[in-house]
């Protein structure tokens, strides 16, 4: 079981690292002229997407590692 639980906070810290690299880019990319009619720009939309993407995988990992150490603690 804790080995299915290492590789799933394996893929979990990917997806956060993924989520942030696309921010990043979306942030390097960003084009003032590029707006909708909110007055936002699609790259400013896309960065919030990827940082409530990163929250999210962040906040699946901590509790997959939670369950882990609980998991091991009861092992010992």
């Amino acid at each position: 079981m804790s080995y299915i639980l290492i590789l799933m906070i394996i893929a979990a810290a990917g997806a956060v690292v993924y989520a942030l690299v696309r921010g990043l880019i979306a942030f390097a990319n960003m084009e003032p002229g590029d707006v909708d009619a909110d007055g936002i720009t699609a790259s400013h939309k896309k960065q919030n997407e990827m940082m409530f993407a990163r929250v999210k995988y962040q906040a699946i990992a901590i509790v997959l590692v939670v369950l882990l150490l609980v998991l091991a603690g009861g092992q010992a």
